[in-house]
């Protein structure tokens, strides 16, 4: 289990911090040389800080001790150009590319029909078309190298239902679930598999923050992250309020794996029930 990535290389978008920097150390524990990408800077449109240089850096140092190689870069999923420069270097000094995982995002709050057309677009630019971006870069290289591989995209529960008070977020994931069932058709002539990963609540920076307490408390309570925790427990069928990085990273080494080497086409959950619920 523990070298069931040696010899791969994968490169992974918003790995600064997160559930990013957890595939990137879970895929590195797994065996693979990891091209870790991050934007490293503030979004406007969202209320809570965005990683920095320092955290990339750190990524890159826990990939090391390791005993992996890391190339981190920084360069924004937006920007198509300096995306692919990142990815050119690092399949320049790693040597190749087997796997993609599409993590870079955001999340914002709001009735749909308030958000502004910067926080729409923002949204859909980082969440959707930076999916896009990271796939294109990639892809023909991997066909190229003729040897398969495999694409990942994080997307979510609101990839498959809907939810109030991130209605741009929602369509953005929509859009990465059916980008994913598209590219799943068109690149399996060439043994590329594409999924996505779909998580409840994750417990990272995206939910720990003010404005997702006061988005989640109900309205006579406080907003605290106790009474957020309160919802955001009911939103599941088993009784957590949320998930682990470590569980998301479980389902993105497996898929990664030739463990799934018939999987593909899947929106695969990890989300405590939430999506039957």
């Amino acid at each position: 289990m523990a070298d069931r990535m040696a010899g791969k290389v994968a490169f992974i978008t918003g790995a600064a911090r997160g559930q990013g920097r957890g595939h990137a150390l879970r895929l590195a524990a797994e065996g693979a040389d990891i091209i870790a990408v991050d934007r490293c800077a503030e979004v406007d449109s969202t209320p809570y800080p965005m990683p920095t240089e320092f955290d990339l850096a750190e990524t890159a140092r826990e990939v090391e001790e390791l005993g992996r190689r890391v190339v981190p870069r920084v360069a924004d999923v937006r920007d198509l150009d300096g995306l692919q420069a990142a990815f050119d270097a690092g399949v320049a000094e790693l040597g190749r590319i087997d796997v993609v995982v599409a993590n870079a995002g955001i999340v914002g709050f709001g009735r749909t029909w308030e958000f502004t057309a910067q926080e729409w677009q923002e949204m859909i630019d980082t969440n959707l078309t930076g999916v896009f971006h990271t796939a294109k870069v990639a892809i023909p290289a991997l066909i190229e190298q003729g040897e398969g591989g495999c694409l990942l995209f994080t997307a979510s529960i609101a990839g498959t239902k809907g939810i109030q008070t991130v209605g741009h977020y929602t369509a953005a994931k929509h859009g990465v679930v059916g980008l994913m069932r598209t590219l799943a058709n068109e690149l399996g002539p060439h043994g590329i598999r594409v999924n996505t990963v779909n998580p409840t609540n994750v417990d990272t920076a995206m939910i720990r923050h003010p404005a997702m307490y006061e988005t989640l408390s109900q309205a006579d309570a406080e907003a605290t992250a106790a009474n957020a925790e309160v919802t955001m427990r009911s939103m599941n069928v088993l009784s957590t309020p949320w998930v682990e990085v470590s569980d998301v990273s479980n389902a993105v080494a497996f898929l990664a794996s030739d463990e799934a080497r018939f999987v593909t086409g899947a929106a695969f959950p990890v989300d405590a029930g939430a999506a039957v619920k």
